[in-house]
């Protein structure tokens, strides 16, 4: 059975299992109002956070240094009154101590301190542009031109629809030359289309990237990724669970010696960066446009209690040669051109 990246984030990391997927985190709840906490409420709000951040970042060495930091300056803390002005704080103290753009504080979070009830939250690589009506997750897809088959992602949203439409595309394309799958506007998702698309495009099994998450995390909700045959466990650093995402060919033979184009942007961001290193790590692909947006880490939020709430990563995607992820700086293209020239950048190169 399919699973979703979502997680079911509450105070205490041990309340209740969760599902994988990587797309926007959705806001913070409503503050409250900054009269009905204390100073007592705030020292209570920086321990949850604290604890947080030492049991489920998804680095344990910088999770311990991060709760060090925050217990030593917790006196501090409490006497700011306002929590927009405490969160922005906690959250620039985070990132001197080891930067992740991901993790950070806001005015949000239920009423009630930190053993306030489990709020259910998507995973995504954080804050990310809101309002107005999404765009379909796949558009457009056709012959662009004599053997070069176009499709364009706007989201993996692991759907049965979605998936079908998918599969249909591959199969009525596999006389293609060139494919050029377009995610300049990809805003993330999970891996499901991915295991849908790369069976067609290789010829032998292949590992792809590899994906890490706090251990403590995994052991009080289970492994999201435990009934997907594409993930396999490998062994990792204590308080890391990790897996590593492969590929398996499918019966069909005739795309893959197909030329694959990727195209990028720097709106490119979380599993459509997944498939762009797995892309350009197994050279199966000419990523081209710009350099991706760095959505590489993935959590949730969390209520901290005191009006305040943490998106806390609790997981990362990475290149398994070399340990490097794209956190805050995103994947560089093959052929960098600006995005709105990409898809002709890569057309010319398909007829090429």
């Amino acid at each position: 059975m399919r699973r979703n990246l979502v997680i079911a984030i509450g105070a205490s990391l041990a309340l209740a299992p969760f599902h994988l997927a990587v797309a926007q985190e959705p806001a913070p709840p409503p503050a409250l109002a900054p009269a009905t906490a204390s100073p007592a409420d705030y020292a209570a709000a920086v321990d949850s956070l604290a604890g947080k951040l030492e049991t489920a970042y998804v680095e344990p060495a910088y999770g311990k240094q991060y709760a060090a930091m925050l217990r030593a300056n917790k006196a501090a803390y409490a006497q700011i009154t306002d929590p927009a002005v405490l969160a922005k704080r906690l959250t620039d103290d985070l990132r001197a101590v080891h930067p992740d753009n991901h993790l950070r504080v806001a005015p949000g979070g239920p009423e009630g301190g930190p053993g306030a009830g489990p709020r259910r939250m998507r995973i995504g690589p954080g804050p990310g542009p809101g309002g107005g009506p999404r765009p379909p997750a796949i558009e457009d897809p056709k012959w662009l031109a004599d053997g070069v088959a176009y499709i364009k992602f706007n989201m993996f949203d692991g759907s049965p629809e979605t998936l079908a439409t998918l599969d249909t595309f591959m199969k009525e394309h596999v006389d293609a030359k060139a494919i050029i799958f377009d995610a300049r506007t990809h805003r993330g998702g999970g891996p499901a289309e991915m295991n849908v698309i790369l069976p067609y495009l290789y010829a032998q099994p292949t590992r792809l990237v590899g994906m890490d998450m706090a251990q403590s995390v995994v052991d009080a909700r289970g492994d999201p990724t435990r009934e997907d045959p594409n993930m396999r466990p490998v062994s990792a650093p204590k308080g890391v669970h990790r897996r590593e995402h492969w590929v398996t060919p499918n019966a069909e033979t005739r795309l893959r010696d197909a030329k694959v184009f990727y195209l990028t942007s720097t709106r490119t961001g979380s599993a459509a960066e997944h498939l762009a290193l797995a892309f350009k790590r197994t050279h199966r692909a000419t990523l081209v446009g710009e350099h991706t947006g760095g959505a590489n880490h993935f959590g949730g939020f969390e209520s901290l209690g005191a009006g305040l709430a943490a998106f806390i990563p609790v997981g990362r995607t990475f290149d398994p040669d070399t340990d490097w992820d794209w956190e805050g700086v995103g994947i560089q293209p093959d052929v960098a051109v600006p995005a709105e020239q990409a898809l002709d950048k890569a057309l010319e190169l398909a007829k090429g």
